[in-house]
């Protein structure tokens, strides 16, 4: 079982469910050449896909297009089933970093099928992860920046003010279809400037306030 850690707290959660949206910015929307979306992309990556700071992404086999995708994490602390969008906030505990890895030679191939992608999503080591800070330490989780640099190379370079989809309608939508519990992590979306990773690079990832996040390929 993998446990999180809120930084300056007592507080060590066991991992549920990581529930991520997709298409929520719409410059990243606009460099993969799809359309915007009027329901929210929602998808599951499991608590095994999870690797701390200053671990090792394994690139399955099965792929030779990995990307990166660096995300805001929230952290639920509060069981919640249809949230009201007013009441979203109470149910946050924390917040972290998170790259959401993605094999897009094998979503491609999937998403021409039919077929459902979680096996370009869910792999094992495809979701960084920093530990979380408390949520009131964040004045306005939509007026962060988030960087990502691969080899010192500014990669990603966005603003949570971009999301199309703001954290309480994120929460409204995700819980009237999933029961949230405590430990379980939402991912927000993810900025332009995605791009492939290979074996021998050092990812390095930051959202002011929140925190920083290392991880190498191997």
């Amino acid at each position: 079982m993998y446990y999180v850690h809120l930084y300056g707290k007592n507080l060590r959660l066991p991992v549920g469910k990581i529930v991520c949206l997709g298409r929520n910015y719409v410059d990243h929307i606009q460099e993969l050449g799809n359309e915007i979306p009027q329901e929210p992309v929602l998808f599951i990556k499991p608590a095994t896909s999870i690797i701390p700071d200053g671990g090792r992404i394994v690139i399955p086999p099965y792929s030779s297009d990995c990307h990166h995708e660096i995300e805001l994490a929230l952290l639920i602390g509060k069981k919640g089933k249809q949230i009201a969008e007013e009441n979203a906030f109470d149910h946050i505990v924390g917040y972290g970093v998170a790259i959401d890895l993605t094999l897009r030679d094998v979503q491609s191939r999937q998403k021409a099928k039919g077929l459902p992608w979680e096996i370009a999503k869910g792999f094992d080591t495809a979701c960084p992860l920093s530990d979380f800070i408390p949520a009131e330490k964040v004045a306005d989780p939509h007026a962060l920046q988030l960087t990502l640099k691969v080899n010192d190379q500014i990669r990603q370079d966005g603003s949570s003010a971009l999301m199309m989809r703001k954290i309480p309608q994120i929460i409204a939508e995700m819980s009237a279809i999933f029961t949230l519990d405590e430990g379980d992590i939402i991912l927000t979306g993810t900025p332009a400037g995605v791009g492939p990773i290979v074996s021998g690079d050092i990812l390095n990832a930051e959202i002011e306030q929140v925190g920083r996040l290392q991880v190498s390929v191997a």
